[in-house]
């Protein structure tokens, strides 16, 4: 097995480090690797992330987004059918829609609305519509929410 103590550094494997700014002997004389002329060769020649000379960057020239996003996002609009899954007298929330495999994120934002009919009396502690509200006490649930 190789021990710390007996690697050793192959020839050419390094390199050795730019001195500039040391005058002509050093092998980076006069420029010291600059180049002549222009920003690159000046001492503040290191300019700002995005600046591009002076001309309009990018960036602006870009179209920007019109409108408004709400940081709120949609509600899941889950139909009034797929409440038959759970068993009367049951309580709906947004856990236990998750719980049955109605939505699939745990706390998500639900909101139930008309489609198709129900057949169980249930009590709903999420959002509804109206037309919804109306399936759910027709068939003897409530809403709460």
């Amino acid at each position: 097995m190789v021990k710390l103590h007996q690697l050793k550094v192959y020839k050419g494997s390094t390199k050795r480090r730019k001195v500039i700014g040391r005058g002509l002997g050093s092998g980076h004389g006069t420029y010291s690797g600059r180049g002549a002329k222009g920003q690159g060769s000046r001492k503040s020649g290191n300019v700002r992330p995005g600046f591009e000379g002076g001309r309009q960057p990018l960036i602006r020239q870009a179209p920007k987004l019109r409108g408004f996003k709400s940081i709120h996002g949609e509600a899941f609009a889950v139909k009034v059918s797929r409440l038959n899954k759970f068993d009367n007298g049951d309580k709906v929330t947004a856990a236990s829609l998750f719980k049955m495999g109605i939505t699939r994120v745990r706390e998500q934002k639900v909101k139930i609305v008309l489609g198709g009919e129900l057949k169980k009396k249930v009590e709903v502690f999420v959002p509804v519509s109206a037309t919804a509200k109306a399936a759910i006490e027709k068939a003897g649930g409530k809403v709460n929410a």
